[in-house]
């Protein structure tokens, strides 16, 4: 089911009915500000195990989307450094790892200690986080050799997943450069993929 949500304007009554659908256990795919993304609850156990499930990833390679900083200290370990550096490149195309807090469920972390965390610059995406009220567990689309617009563009990105996902938003043509990943668990901040913004250490 494909549902169109525009960010100049977006639609309040479908993002409730997007966001009835994550409480319900489902997966989404949503655009961000970077590529596609696919997107359970992080409260929804069975959407959990419905995102791994399809996008085979473990949850090493999952991340939580939030809506602001705010959240994010909620969720992981932020000192006074970590904060500078995430006011200054959030919301944006940037995930940070971080340190897990103990407000992530257990079955999300397994044994992991880290979590990635990112603030998308996407009105659809923080309105959908907003009303939900908790972040989106969430992977980024990849189609493996296809073409890149098998990442950007809704309606193929349907043809792929639409047997799989439940919501596939319509948000218009996405990017196809993925965020900048940057490890925060360290002594120093470590870029380990470079993307969409350029990452410059504060200190």
């Amino acid at each position: 089911m494909i549902i169109k949500i525009y960010s100049d304007n977006p639609n309040e009554k479908a993002i409730d009915r997007v966001c009835e659908s994550l409480r319900d256990g489902d997966v989404i795919i949503y655009p961000t500000d970077s590529v596609y993304a696919l997107g359970c609850s992080l409260k929804s156990t069975k959407g959990v195990e419905k995102l791994k499930k399809i996008t085979g990833k473990s949850e090493k390679e999952l991340t939580l989307v939030c809506p602001d900083i705010s959240t994010i200290s909620e969720y992981a370990k932020v000192d006074n450094t970590t904060f500078k550096i995430l006011k200054k490149y959030l919301p944006g195309a940037i995930t940070f790892i971080l340190k897990a807090s103990g407000s992530i469920p257990v079955k999300v972390l397994e044994k992991r200690k880290t979590i990635g965390i990112r603030v998308p610059d996407n009105i659809v995406a923080q309105s959908i986080v907003n009303s939900l009220g908790c972040p989106l567990l969430s992977a980024s689309v990849k189609i493996g050799d296809l073409d890149e617009e098998y990442t950007t563009d809704p309606e193929l990105i349907d043809e792929m997943y639409g047997n799989f996902v439940d919501v596939v938003i319509d948000g218009g043509i996405c990017s196809s450069t993925p965020t900048t990943l940057v490890d925060l668990t360290g002594d120093e901040p470590e870029v380990t993929r470079e993307g969409a913004v350029d990452f410059v250490n504060l200190n």
